[in-house]
């Protein structure tokens, strides 16, 4: 009967460091996306490329309305010229174990230069782990309004 109650300890001892350690990790790759997050909107709107380093090589951007957009190239010529939009993210759910992919359920709200409401909606970004950091590697967005004819 000590065996089993040792047993049982040890192993609930290590499935308890195993989530906590998963929990640290998802909490850091949490902090970091809300940074990449706080600083994408000054990034577009300099509209200089220096968004992309936002994104994966590999990423696609799944806009409302239009096929997929995927690799740099691509994301550079549709980032090309955007609208002159603040936008914030509020994020509500962030999947994952923070290893290698985690999903963010997000809202956003996107303002004029003057601070007039645009749009708001929400997205699903899967972010993906790299020697640089978290970046989007998916990344997919709709309003929560009809398209304007």
């Amino acid at each position: 009967m000590k065996k089993f109650l040792f047993l049982t300890a040890l192993v609930f001892t290590c499935c308890l460091a195993y989530a906590q350690s998963d929990d640290k990790l998802l909490k850091e790759a949490r902090t970091a996306i809300e940074a990449s997050n706080a600083r994408y909107g000054d990034l577009a709107l300099k509209n200089d490329g220096s968004i992309l380093t936002c994104y994966t090589d590999d990423a696609c951007l799944f806009p409302p309305g239009a096929p997929p957009v995927c690799g740099k190239g691509n994301l550079a010529k549709f980032f090309k010229d955007g609208p002159q939009v603040h936008v914030k993210f509020t994020i509500q759910h962030l999947y994952g174990d923070g290893k290698g992919f985690v999903t963010e359920e997000s809202f956003y709200e996107m303002t004029d230069l003057q601070g007039n409401k645009v749009d708001d909606g929400k997205v699903v970004i899967v972010w993906k782990k790299t020697n640089a950091g978290w970046k989007m590697h998916r990344d997919m967005f709709s309003s929560n309004h009809p398209a304007k004819p």
